[in-house]
């Protein structure tokens, strides 16, 4: 069965705000900055400071976070996203499929830098979903050339 994680946008106190969290709840804490991006070097030097993904697990508990953020900045409504953990190429198309329906596909099923199939949308409700599924699972390589 799939399993969703809480995903929490921040407007460039993601670190702090991480930390923070890691105080009270305890935890592995995890953070890559956009300096560690493999497009670093074409990026503005004040953005690389910028947490691009971090990661908080202790047991059952998991918690992830970012800076990144649309042209929008931070509203109400992509202050959080879903993340759905897929466990089949099969499963995470068929999900984007049908959650986009009525909303907006920001980003189809690619082959990501980091090694795991990813897409997001947001559904006709407004809500946001981050798709994952680990490219050491894929039997296909459907996606290797993306």
């Amino acid at each position: 069965m799939s399993t969703i994680s809480a995903y929490l946008n921040f407007n460039g106190n993601c670190r702090e705000a991480m930390h923070f969290y890691q105080l009270c709840l305890g935890g592995k804490l995890l953070i890559q900055t956009l300096a560690e991006h493999p497009d670093a070097d074409k990026m503005p030097k004040q953005m690389k400071a910028c947490v691009l993904h971090a990661s908080l697990s202790r047991k059952g508990l998991l918690i992830m976070g970012t800076d990144m953020l649309g042209d929008e900045g931070l509203i109400k409504g992509n202050t959080i996203s879903l993340l759905l953990h897929c466990e089949s190429e099969t499963e995470i198309a068929d999900c984007y499929q049908k959650l986009s329906k009525g909303g907006k596909q920001t980003h189809p099923i690619t082959l990501s830098f980091w090694g795991a199939l990813f897409g997001d949308l947001t559904d006709k409700f407004g809500n946001q979903w981050l798709l994952h599924y680990p490219k050491n699972k894929l039997k296909t390589n459907k996606y290797e050339n993306d």
